[in-house]
Order: structure tokens, then sequence, then C-alpha cells
């Protein structure tokens, strides 16, 4: 199996369980990594990004079990050519994606898989802005990958943040997917959010079985496009 290479780790909100106590865990992340096997040509292969949060660097797991690496894995036995890179990062924001993107996109990019907004959404972050910030980061891609697939990752804000925002807040990523005729995964914790047993003791990050369940959500989007390229 390909190793997947994994750029920062940490915490971050997620979906409608998403409290005070979230942000603080996500400042307690440790430093940027990359992981990567030397001497295997991985490099060479078109790349499948996930630009994430916590949900995606698979904070309080060991990588290997984060939902990227477990498509890694599905890549591989698919025969598939392509290596995943892991861009979660602690705390991540729409913002914070946007500014990191360049840097991700110097390598070639077969996918990326946008999985950005819940701190937004922590935060009370206006969300046009957000919606701007995740356009701009596919925009950019575009420019530097033409022919690179998008997929979207929805998400949802605290409910404490009120119907309205909530509403509107939930509406972006759909939205997004449509304007960019990009792939759109409903909500990136479908059957795992508020299950107890499926996440860690903070009640907001999945554990390692919680993880599998997101990487077959993942997966029913993901793989037939990259099947199909």
């Amino acid at each position: 199996m390909r190793a997947v290479i994994a750029v920062g780790a940490g915490a971050l909100v997620a979906g409608v369980l998403a409290t005070g106590a979230c942000d603080q865990a996500s400042r307690q992340s440790g430093a940027a990594t990359v992981r990567g096997e030397a001497g295997r040509g991985d490099s060479a292969l078109p790349a499948v990004v996930f630009l994430g949060t916590s949900l995606t660097a698979g904070y309080g797991l060991d990588p290997d079990q984060a939902y990227p690496a477990l498509i890694q894995e599905k890549i591989d036995s698919a025969g598939l050519p392509f290596r995943v890179v892991n861009a979660g990062e602690s705390g991540e924001t729409s913002a914070g994606g946007l500014r990191r993107v360049e840097w991700l996109l110097r390598q070639p990019v077969a996918m990326l898989v946008l999985e950005l907004g819940a701190n937004d959404g922590l935060r009370g972050q206006d969300v046009d802005a957000m919606r701007a910030n995740l356009q701009r980061i596919i925009d950019r891609t575009r420019v530097a990958h033409p022919e690179a697939a998008i997929v979207v990752a929805g998400m949802e804000s605290p409910p404490n943040m009120g119907r309205a925002y909530t509403s509107e807040f939930r509406a972006v990523f759909p939205a997004l997917a449509r304007a960019n005729d990009a792939g759109l995964i409903p909500f990136l914790l479908e059957g795992v959010a508020a299950v107890p047993e499926l996440n860690q003791a903070d009640g907001i990050h999945p554990t390692a079985a919680g993880q599998r369940i997101v990487a077959e959500t993942v997966w029913r989007v993901v793989g037939p496009v990259l099947a199909g390229r």
C-alpha cells in the first residue's frame, strides 16, 4: 500500500456537535508533518488532495486510521494510479485553507476534496465570506489544474447559531457543488455525528470505527470519479 502524505494534524469542530471545547482542542494539535515512502516514485503520481480540518487529519488517532489513509487503501485495492495527500490542519477555516492551497497545488493534482467550513460555523463567521473563500479555492485549483475533479464535503453549523444561520450555512455546500460542476458529499459525518460509540471522548472527533464510516461515505462519491479518469 502506498503511504499517504500527511500535511498537518490537529483538531477541528465537527458538524452539529460543535462546542467551545472543540476550539480549545483544535489549538492543542501538533506541528505539521509530511509523511511518505522514499524511493517508491509516489510523488510522480497525480494527487488526490484532501484539504480540510482535523476531521481529515484524524485528530486523536494514528494518521493511518484517518479516512484519507483509508481512501488510499481503496485506491490501491482498485489498482488506480493516484496518491492521497492528507492536508487536514488543526482548527482550519476557509480563510486558512485559501492561504495554503497555492502550495498544495504545486504538485500534479487529479482531485481536490474540499472539507472546510466547520470552524467558520463554530465561530459564527460570515457565511458569505466563507462561500467566497471556498469559491476562490476552487477557482485557483481550476486555474492550476484545469482537468482536476473537485469534490465538496458538506458540513453543518452548531444549532445554537440559530435557524437562519444554520440554514444559510448548510446551503453553501450544495450550491458550490452545483455552480462548479463538482461532486458533493452531502454531510461528511453522516451516520457518525451524535453516535457516542463512533466518537472519541470529546463527543466530536470520530473514533477509528467512525473514520471507517466516513471513508465509506467519501468513497461513494470519490471512487466513481477516480475510476472514470
